[in-house]
């Protein structure tokens, strides 16, 4: 015969007292006070940032290999909205173009550098490299909010404004990548990317 089953005799809503729940500090982990900051928690070191920065900024500044070789792409995203900002402070929206070519520039020179180096460099690497370098192409087009660039001056200008990027960049990219003696092959590819920006800034 088959065994009945036994009728649930306790309350519906009411737990049984066998029933202990879990501490949250079992479930949370320790406290909230132990959590890591969320800048920290996203990748976003200002130390870092203002570090980069200032060594763009000063081109004969030597690049420290270690906090350049990591992938932050929080200074290039705000350079890259700055750029395309100020080019359209002078008239021009050209932000699917600032974008475009930021990628397609990006897929080249990691391509590049991964046949010209042997350790090899990641893509995130490149990416916030080129984008840290463009911060000098702001301030050609912050002239070209004042003043048109297409004379004398403003090939002038374009052209220190173009060797400042790709000589920063190609220098980033030696120290990271221990590159010695290479420089001049890695800042013409920069020169060229940098150059269709500076075309953009001034027509």
């Amino acid at each position: 015969m088959m065994n009945q089953q036994q009728p649930y005799t306790g309350q519906i809503y009411q737990p049984t007292q066998t029933y202990t729940p879990a501490a949250t500090d079992s479930v949370y982990g320790s406290t909230f006070d132990d959590e890591p900051p969320l800048l920290e928690e996203l990748g976003i070191n200002f130390d870092h940032i203002w570090q980069k920065t200032l060594t763009v900024l000063h081109p004969l500044k030597v690049a420290d290999g270690n906090i350049m070789n990591e992938t932050d792409l929080a200074g290039p995203m705000v350079f890259c909205l700055a750029f395309g900002a100020t080019l359209l402070l002078a008239g021009k929206i050209q932000f699917g173009y600032v974008y475009g070519i930021s990628a397609i520039g990006c897929l080249g020179m990691y391509c590049l550098l991964n046949l010209m180096s042997m350790t090899g460099v990641s893509f995130g690497c490149v990416s916030s490299v080129l984008g840290y370098c463009l911060l000098p192409m702001i301030i050609l087009s912050s002239f070209a909010v004042i003043f048109s660039l297409q004379g004398i001056l403003g090939i002038v200008l374009a052209a220190l404004i173009i060797g400042w990027c790709s000589f920063s960049a190609s220098k980033i990219f030696i120290s990271a990548l221990a590159m010695d003696g290479q420089q001049v092959l890695v800042a013409y590819p920069c020169a060229l990317l940098y150059g269709v920006f500076a075309l953009i800034s001034v027509f």
